[in-house]
């Protein structure tokens, strides 16, 4: 019969030859009563740009007995699932500019470089990427990287700063950020192809990227320094592809299977031209991408940073998002800005429901997952990085405790929420930048 064992420590480290190697997450680490098959463990990050209304987000009472502020109410039938963290900040983003610094080093932890041109350097890797390397080959596609708006180029001459760090939040390397996706019919047919690998195209797709590859070789000897550095950031892109293409490439020789079938007639029309459209889109995306669980790490940016989108389709709202972040203490903006605000909360809410409404094993895919809503200042009037507005659901397949509005020590380091979902996650790291531990009460031991 079997016999009865002690579960293992989720800190439980391989060790040996002088060194210490943490081990990913395992079964074993499961109490024995408690080894009803479960999904896999979902993450996704929600990027807000220019803050929020300060005084309409946080709830008034810590623990489990907090009441969602005027801001948060479209989370009322979630919230036995939130964690509501108060008092993060990210030092590391204390300086420099308004809003750059904080969008580029908003899941690094880190201070980007001053630079206006194509030098840019985060000077670490984001926590998304971090979990994506750790379990990126058990999904066909490592990450998900979305948004709204394209890359931003040139400089923000009012404060010093190359835009490009205003449209990255995933960064796979210091000089790397993430390619990000704004079309969501070139990301439906990622998910599709997939799902439904056809075997010989991942192999031409090769093919194709050898030329360019060798033509970018050929071509960079008559570059100058910058653009030699931009076409190496390419090349880096098209080896990454080349990676994900010869995983396609051979479907048969892969155990992954999609855990829900994928429709080609659901791929959208064409590319929206109203922002509220175009978010949903994106979110219904993720949400799709982690039922099949063609990937289990998504970002999503609503903006750039600065951004002015017009939100006068909002209720109530009469002007654009950046210029009404700064809203001098002004009554009617303020109000503006916390419909702003509130609508964003409204498209996380969606997505959550989405997730709730699909039903995996004993539960749903929100059970099994990490979905943050977040940004990198609190007051965009005063560009303020201490107290960063975050809210997280789900409960990552019962490794975190949910429902509970947590109040740490003034200024406790951003990274500390990191770093607990790292673990939560099942990819168990010590330490993420400035972190100083998990995020007591947070994570089941």
């Amino acid at each position: 019969m079997p016999f009865a064992r002690t579960p293992l420590s989720r800190r439980t480290l391989l060790r040996g030859a002088g060194v210490s190697l943490a081990l990913p997450w395992l079964e074993a680490m499961l109490p024995a009563a408690g080894r009803s098959p479960k999904g896999p463990v979902r993450m996704a990050i929600l990027y807000m740009p220019n803050g929020v209304r300060e005084d309409l987000w946080t709830p008034a009472d810590p623990g489990p007995s907090f009441q969602l502020p005027a801001t948060l109410a479209p989370l009322r039938d979630f919230r036995d699932k939130l964690n509501i963290t108060t008092n993060l900040w990210n030092a590391a983003s204390k300086g420099g500019d308004g809003h750059y610094v904080k969008t580029g080093g908003f899941l690094t932890s880190t201070t980007i470089s001053k630079t206006l041109g194509v030098d840019v350097n985060c000077h670490g890797i984001s926590m998304d990427q971090i979990a994506a390397t750790a379990s990126g080959n058990r999904t066909p596609i490592p990450s998900l990287e979305l948004g709204t708006a394209p890359v931003t180029t040139g400089v923000d001459k009012n404060v010093g700063y190359t835009r490009v760090y205003g449209s990255h939040i995933a960064w796979s390397g210091p000089t790397q950020p993430v390619a990000k996706e704004i079309d969501p019919r070139n990301v439906y047919e990622r998910l599709f192809r997939a799902c439904h690998p056809t075997k010989g195209t991942g192999k031409e797709d090769l093919l194709l990227l050898d030329q360019v590859r060798d033509d970018a070789k050929r071509l960079r000897q008559n570059l100058g320094t910058a653009d030699q550095q931009r076409l190496d950031e390419y090349t880096s892109v098209v080896r990454d592809l080349e990676v994900r293409l010869q995983r396609a490439a051979a479907p048969g020789k892969s155990r992954w299977k999609p855990r829900a079938t994928l429709d080609p007639s659901g791929k959208p029309e064409s590319m929206p031209e109203k922002h509220a459209e175009h978010v949903r889109l994106m979110l219904d995306l993720v949400a799709l991408a982690f039922q099949t669980d063609s990937t289990r790490i998504a970002t999503f940016m609503f903006g750039n940073a600065v951004s002015n989108e017009d939100f006068t389709f909002v209720d109530g709202v009469k002007g654009a998002h950046h210029s009404i972040s700064h809203h001098e203490n002004d009554p009617d903006k303020l109000r503006q800005y916390q419909l702003i605000n509130q609508w964003h909360v409204e498209q996380y809410a969606g997505l959550l429901r989405k997730l709730r409404g699909m039903k995996e094993g004993e539960g749903n895919v929100l059970d099994n997952s990490m979905i943050l809503l977040g940004a990198g200042m609190r007051d965009g009037n005063k560009h303020d990085p201490h107290n960063l507005p975050v809210v997280l659901a789900g409960g990552a397949a019962g490794r975190l405790y949910t429902g509970q509005h947590i109040v740490r020590g003034k200024d406790t380091p951003l990274a500390d929420l990191w770093l607990t979902m790292l673990n939560a996650f099942g990819t168990p790291v010590e330490r993420f930048a400035d972190s100083t531990g998990p995020i007591p009460g947070m994570l089941r031991a």
